[in-house]
């Protein structure tokens, strides 16, 4: 199975949000720390907000934060709204009648075994640990160098 761009990004920005969740994140800083354009980031942010997972604040001091704490997101949920199919062979499609095994198939069964797996482990891990996992994330994501060019408030 292979993921799409956009799961891939909705990821980072979650990432990002998470390591920068001091204080609000903004496109720009996002798309320029992966090198991506804003508008195809734009695209990315609508299911994670209409899913709960990311939380936008408009005016001229907005951007974005996590919807719920980094620990209450799992990679599992990322995948679940941002992804449009899972479907790893044909018969997992609606149109399988034309098989004559369709009802009755082990590899269907097997596919579906292995997808299952492939979520569980997505469950088990969340945008915190994903962050954790690097403990310069804020260095790397250029966070730090935006906050130390930041007038003091």
């Amino acid at each position: 199975m292979r993921l799409t761009r956009q799961t891939n990004y909705a990821m980072r920005i979650l990432m990002y949000c998470a390591a920068n969740n001091d204080r609000l994140s903004r496109i720009p800083e996002i798309a320029a720390a992966y090198s991506v354009s804003e508008l195809f980031l734009f695209k990315i942010l609508q299911p994670l907000v209409e899913n709960g997972l990311v939380e936008t604040v408009r005016g001229r001091n907005g951007g974005v934060r996590l919807g719920r704490a980094a620990e209450a997101i799992s990679l599992f949920d990322v995948v679940r709204v941002t992804e449009e199919s899972f479907a790893m062979a044909e018969c997992f499609e609606n149109d399988a009648a034309e098989c004559p095994l369709v009802d009755s198939c082990a590899l269907n069964s097997a596919l579906r075994e292995a997808l299952n797996a492939f979520f569980a482990v997505l469950a088990r891990y969340t945008i915190a640990d994903m962050v954790a996992a690097r403990p310069n994330v804020r260095n790397l994501l250029g966070i730090d160098m935006l906050e130390r060019r930041a007038p003091a408030a």
